[in-house]
C-alpha cells in the first residue's frame, strides 16, 4: 500500500492499530472474553475426547481465564 506522497506505509502491528482506535475499549474485552472461552471448550473437549482430561466447566473456566489474561497482556505490550 502506498499514501498520497507516494511512499509504502508500514504495517506496526495490532498493538499501534489498537492505541490509533477511537471505538469503544469494552468491546475488545468483550469479544476477547467470548472467542477465549470459545477457544477453552474447544481445547478442553478436544483433551476430553483423546482422554487427556475430563471435560468440566471448572476447567474451561480455568483455561479461558488464563488465555484472557495473556492475549490482554499482549495486546497492551
Amino acid at each position: 500500500m502506498s499514501d498520497e506522497s507516494g511512499e509504502r506505509s508500514e504495517s506496526r502491528g495490532i498493538g499501534d492499530a489498537v492505541e490509533r482506535s477511537s471505538g469503544d475499549p469494552r468491546v475488545l474485552l468483550a469479544m476477547n472474553a467470548v472467542l477465549s472461552t470459545w477457544f477453552a471448550w474447544i481445547v478442553v473437549w478436544g483433551l476430553d475426547f483423546v482422554g487427556s482430561a475430563e471435560f468440566a466447566l471448572r476447567s474451561v473456566a480455568t483455561l479461558a481465564l488464563l488465555i484472557f489474561a495473556l492475549t490482554y497482556v499482549l495486546v497492551l505490550r
